[in-house]
């Protein structure tokens, strides 16, 4: 198990380089979460121990089952919907939620976290594809009407977006997406004028290195590392 999981990092880092290189940006410039969601607790296990230390899961629940009480050093982001009733929960756990579309998810999540006394990152999700089945914000425009309100928010430090690419085999089609995130990202930096909005979650298994070329800072890689989630993971 171990071992493979090896080799898929090997063959991971060697394309994240490439597609760093040919983008021109500089070596380093991007990070990798291993996504568990779907894979059992034996396959984080195993990513710990090969020394892997970000990660992401869709469900506050199953993360609390794979997470809580985990020995080792690690950070943990939640990359599925946050429903504000598990806001709660999702502030004691996930370090960042990546996947904030709406104001008063945001106003849930800084209250969970003010009580706290600790901080929860956020990214904004922006819906780039236009297909319904996926969250996010619908477009640009409904991500601008809330970027003040969401950044005056303590306790909840603003650090970038996060987009989930189009489910399709286009590369023009996918590129586009990518395009458009890093575009919007550009002008929320120029209106916000924050240091720390610096993160540009986009990519997974099937386009990572396109949303690479096109500026990623994150990219989020389950598949490509811990094979399919229907046979239990690794080996193959």
């Amino acid at each position: 198990m171990a071992n493979s999981l090896k080799v898929r990092l090997t063959e991971v880092h060697d394309r994240i380089a490439r597609a760093t290189a040919r983008s021109g940006r500089a070596p380093g410039c991007v990070r990798l979460m291993a996504v568990t969601k779907g894979f059992p607790a034996a396959v984080v296990d195993t990513a710990v121990a090969a020394g892997l230390e970000l990660f992401g899961e869709n469900r506050v629940q199953e993360a609390e089952q794979k997470f809580a009480g985990l020995a080792g050093s690690w950070e943990l982001h939640l990359i599925g919907h946050l429903q504000r009733n598990k806001a709660r929960a999702a502030s004691a756990l996930f370090h960042c939620v990546q996947s904030i579309d709406k104001l008063e998810t945001a106003q849930a999540l800084s209250r969970c976290a003010s009580e706290r006394g600790a901080e929860t990152r956020i990214l904004l999700e922006l819906n780039t594809s236009g297909e319904e089945s996926k969250s996010g914000y619908r477009g640009a425009d409904a991500l601008f009407g809330d970027l003040d309100a969401i950044a005056g928010l303590g306790s909840l430090p603003l650090r970038g977006l996060m987009t989930v690419g189009p489910l399709t085999t286009d590369p023009g089609a996918i590129r586009a997406a990518f395009s458009m995130l890093r575009e919007v990202f550009e002008e929320c930096r120029r209106r916000l004028g924050l240091a720390g909005f610096d993160t540009l979650s986009m990519g997974m298994s099937g386009d990572y290195e396109i949303a690479i070329e096109e500026g990623a800072t994150l990219v989020r890689l389950g598949t490509a590392l811990f094979g399919q989630r229907g046979a239990g993971g690794l080996p193959a």
